[in-house]
């Protein structure tokens, strides 16, 4: 159908909007708009050191790795191989699955700055048959080298040791330096010329404590681009950022913004402490910037599998997958919905009261029975459902809402009809 277009002037437009009905005063991060966005997930390394999470079968790994392709992710992180066995076997099949599936993800391990680290991924490239680039990492924090009692020289020994090493096995480094956040500008200086000198191919900056703002991530990425120029070198430059803060999706947006390569993120947050970059939530979010176009349907899977086979439970009010994410029970809210449904109108019966479409990712809004309702939520319920009522029945239903504590169940709904109807409900109906 076609709606009127409101009054008030030009706008900026949501790409799906063409009459106007939303003024957007986002606009996409603008370098955006000449380079390609690349992703790195962590989800089956940095994710899986959450304290509270599973490292999941190899199994689920690879169904993982499968979503993850299927969400134009561009790389992985598969694993630290030199934590043991178990890690190094998983870490070989995950590779070798990348190999023969010939997914279009970049697989890359973490490592220390320590050959012990760094051969087994080695490794595990030779075995897979596809280059599979190694995340050297080493502190470079004031703090981190008063509590390690380091020094720079050292960590420029180090850094510039476990490079050449890795060079000559035939790896791709990046260079990691934790707590970059915190660290001081000479010694990044000295840091990042050192790992460029001697062979490393990315720099990754790193939130390793959740410490930074969007202001603070963009100066920082502003510097080290400044840096990476006067090297004269192709060097690509990352971020993995941590939410200790809350600041974790804002901070890789900045990051983005200020021009970085390449972006680090987890499903569902998850990782050490209060966790990493939500990937799930960065695609969302680059998604309805109109910064990517891909196609997302598998993103809502992807947290689920995730959970599932971490042990993390998704929050009820998380974004986009939580149970309360495109669920009211607001008389105001319901209304305005069912009014956008009388019009035949899903586009906007879905963006009326939501800033996320649900129906864009797989999703729908759901009209519950509470304290807050209105009539309009007793009936889109009874519709949604194929059910009729009267309108004794109705009023009754809300009156029953009105004096309760919280959302009806489907039970406490039909319990009151019986009610109403005379007749006694049926078995396993009872109000509770």
């Amino acid at each position: 159908m076609k709606r009127a277009r409101p009054k008030g002037g030009a706008a900026s437009l949501p790409a799906d909007d063409p009459d106007g009905l939303i003024y957007d005063w986002n606009a996409p991060p603008a370098p955006l708009g000449g380079k390609p966005v690349l992703l790195n997930d962590e989800t089956l390394r940095d994710g899986i050191q959450s304290p509270s999470a599973v490292d999941p079968p190899l199994a689920v790994k690879i169904e993982l790795l499968d979503l993850m392709a299927s969400l134009h992710v561009a790389a992985v992180d598969i694993g630290l191989p030199g934590a043991g066995p178990r890690a190094l076997a998983d870490v070989t099949a995950l590779a070798k699955h990348i190999a023969r599936r010939k997914l279009a993800l970049r697989p890359n391990c973490a490592a220390r700055t320590v050959e012990a680290d760094i051969a087994p991924v080695a490794e595990v490239q030779q075995k897979a048959g596809i280059p599979v680039a190694v995340y050297t990492f080493i502190g470079s924090s004031p703090v981190r080298q008063y509590a390690e009692e380091w020094d720079v020289d050292h960590l420029l020994r180090t850094s510039a040791a476990a490079i050449d090493f890795g060079v000559a096995q035939g790896l791709e480094i990046a260079f990691v330096t934790e707590d970059t956040t915190r660290s001081q500008p000479a010694t990044l200086d000295r840091l990042f010329r050192n790992a460029v000198d001697h062979g490393a191919s990315a720099l990754v900056l790193c939130d390793t404590v959740g410490w930074a703002t969007p202001d603070g991530v963009r100066r920082l990425v502003a510097w080290s681009r400044n840096l990476v120029a006067g090297t004269g070198a192709s060097i690509r430059l990352e971020w993995h950022g941590h939410n200790d803060r809350g600041l974790a999706v804002p901070n890789a947006l900045a990051a983005l913004d200020a021009g970085i390569d390449q972006v680090h993120g987890c499903a569902l947050g998850i990782g050490e402490r209060v966790g990493n970059t939500a990937m799930d939530q960065l695609l969302l979010n680059l998604k309805l910037l109109g910064a990517v176009d891909w196609d997302l349907v598998n993103l809502v899977r992807y947290v689920e599998t995730a959970a599932r086979a971490t042990g993390f439970p998704i929050p009820r009010n998380y974004p986009l997958v939580g149970e309360d994410a495109f669920r009211t029970a607001t008389g105001v809210h319901a209304a305005a919905i069912v009014k956008a449904e009388r019009k035949g109108d899903q586009w906007l019966a879905d963006r009326v009261y939501s800033g996320v479409p649900a129906g864009l990712f797989g999703k729908r809004q759901i009209i519950e029975i509470g304290p807050m309702s209105g009539l309009s939520n007793v009936h889109r319920w009874f519709a949604e459902r194929g059910l009729t009522a009267t309108e004794e029945e109705a009023r009754a239903v809300l009156a029953r809402a009105k004096a309760s504590d919280r959302v009806l169940s489907e039970a406490d709904v039909r319990f009151t009809l019986a009610g109403v109807r005379g007749v006694s409900p049926r078995p396993g109906r009872a109000a509770h």
